[in-house]
């Protein structure tokens, strides 16, 4: 399966792409899209990437596998395609993020692209998943890969912030070295997490940006 990752991505992660478990990982991916429907469309399987080069980074957001229903996943978490109704993770992200900046805000699209553009990783666990079958893909070692991402990461850049939103994103933050970056973590988005009063009030857009302002780094235009 070609990987569609732009140039800076493809030389920093050279080692890890060429590893055996990588290329079992794209045979996989291959023949799963082959003989069933999955998403994201095989071409934006690394838009996270190609959307946030490695040098930009100033925030990761970390979330689980794609959206599984048709024509959401876009490649980048929690972000669906213009013209798909916005989900209820992400319509709880946005509430978070008026009242926490307090701006009003009315979104029209739950597309994140516009995070992407100004440093922020939007990735997913598993880059992949079945139509309709969520965690479908998260036995074929995308998590390997995932994980060695964020330590290149960790190891090369500095002040970078990292949004761990619910257990599974806190487990990935174990790689993470918190003497050099700022981790801010709280409970899921998702509704049933957010109407138990995990979610709600954590402050993280404003926070994010406060530490980036005082690193001497460009802040998030979050709305």
């Amino acid at each position: 399966m070609q990987i569609n990752l732009n140039s800076e991505w493809q030389t920093l992660l050279s080692d890890e792409i060429q590893k055996p478990y990588f290329q079992n990982l794209m045979n996989f991916v291959d023949d799963e899209y082959k003989n069933h429907t999955c998403y994201p469309p095989k071409d934006l399987i690394f838009s996270a990437f190609n959307y946030c080069d490695f040098k930009d980074i100033k925030v990761v957001i970390i979330g689980q596998d794609p959206y599984h229903g048709k024509g959401e996943a876009n490649g980048l978490c929690f972000s669906v395609n213009d013209g798909i109704r916005i989900p209820p993770s992400l319509r709880n992200i946005f509430r978070e993020m008026t009242d926490d900046l307090g701006e009003l805000f009315f979104p029209t699209s739950g597309n994140l692209e516009f995070w992407a553009k100004q440093g922020v990783l939007l990735l997913n666990a598993s880059l992949t998943v079945r139509e309709d079958n969520p965690n479908s893909h998260k036995h074929l070692k995308w998590n390997v890969f995932t994980d060695a991402v964020i330590q290149k990461i960790s190891d090369q850049k500095e002040h970078v912030v990292f949004l761990l939103w619910g257990s599974f994103a806190h487990k990935k933050g174990l790689k993470i070295d918190r003497n050099k970056h700022l981790v801010l973590e709280s409970g899921h988005p998702s509704p049933m997490s957010a109407n138990q009063g995990k979610w709600f009030g954590n402050k993280h857009f404003s926070k994010t940006n406060e530490y980036l302002k005082a690193n001497n780094l460009p802040t998030i235009e979050w709305v």
